[in-house]
């Protein structure tokens, strides 16, 4: 966890401790979970806010799974996801009677990383990235040689996302195929300072994370170039290959869920959801993801504006989708 992330979770808490019995009632508070991915936006958002209305906010990092578990549970008010809700997650919302409105907040780029000292990876296919990761490849893909005959045979270190966390679900989903389907035998981590640190100190490591944990660190790190297949262009992750759709199969986007019931009896949900939408651009950028284009954020406020609840992706995942193809689909 960063110094910033530490101050700024000390900071909530004590906002919270002050709206105990004693100050303000505890309704008054916008609760929030999920995805370390999406942490970074809604917490510039929840500062901004909690400057213009003194409204509380907290905002925890459990991972989209954890979160999710909460959200179903009715804990929280506010969802942070790096993938969309599941069957078994839908399940249990419904079993609560927890509705919930799904909305798209930006664009990541999920980025493959290796060590700046690695002069022999000048890019990577998906199927030379799905030989590293599949559960094939537990205990038996251990160099890199394994995966390319033309490598040296460096041991290959891996770095990723914990289970709970929706950026191994959209990574495996995209690479691997199949949702959850990994090795189990490499580093896993809610944090990505860990991961970043992970492939820092070994020469062999490789890891993924999100765009904007990169350009923090791309002067420790060196971003790979993915190629869909052996005759296919390698394109580096960037904010302009992301946005002209380019960068296949790793862009993805983000996204809040809000509680229906938060939304209509919690006025400062509301507020703040509005001032989420609003701020959205400026503040994603600021944060170094990738905004969406003006005319699906415009689309995304209709649909917030309109409360219309459930998902457009039916609790499957899905990689490479447009965010108006998947707003058409809630009606």
């Amino acid at each position: 966890m960063t110094f910033v992330r530490s101050i700024f979770i000390l900071i909530t808490a004590a906002l919270v401790a002050a709206c105990s019995p004693s100050g303000n009632k505890t309704n008054t508070i916008v609760k929030i979970d999920g995805s370390s991915t999406v942490f970074p936006i809604t917490e510039a958002v929840s500062e901004e806010f909690q400057i213009e209305t003194k409204t509380p906010v907290t905002v925890g990092i459990s991972g989209t799974g954890g979160g999710f578990k909460k959200f179903c549970r009715g804990e929280t008010d506010i969802q942070n996801a790096s993938r969309p809700i599941l069957e078994k997650e839908m399940a249990k919302c419904k079993e609560a009677g927890i509705e919930y409105i799904e909305l798209p907040v930006a664009f990541d780029a999920l980025t493959v990383v290796v060590n700046p000292n690695n002069d022999f990876i000048k890019q990577l296919t998906v199927a030379e990235l799905k030989k590293m990761w599949s559960p094939e490849a537990q205990q038996t893909i251990t160099t890199w040689n394994q995966v390319n005959p033309d490598w040296p045979d460096t041991p290959l270190k891996l770095f990723g996302a914990g289970s709970d966390s929706g950026t191994f679900d959209y990574f495996t989903e995209a690479i691997v195929g199949k949702a959850k389907s990994s090795r189990g035998d490499f580093t896993a981590s809610e944090d990505d300072n860990v991961l970043v640190q992970g492939v820092i100190n070994d020469k062999g490591g490789l890891g993924y994370f999100g765009f904007a944990y990169y350009e923090e660190n791309q002067d420790k790190v060196k971003a790979v170039p993915i190629a869909l297949d052996e005759k296919s262009p390698a394109v580096s992750p960037s904010k302009e290959s992301v946005m002209d759709g380019t960068y296949q199969p790793l862009s993805r986007p983000l996204f809040i869920y809000v509680s229906a019931k938060s939304a209509k009896e919690k006025p400062e949900v509301k507020a703040f959801v509005d001032a989420y939408l609003r701020d959205a651009k400026v503040l994603t950028e600021e944060v170094k993801f990738i905004p969406l284009p003006e005319k699906d954020l415009e689309a995304v406020k209709a649909h917030w504006n309109a409360m219309k609840t459930g998902t457009g992706f039916g609790g499957k995942p899905e990689v490479g989708i447009k965010i108006e193809d998947l707003l058409a689909r809630i009606q």
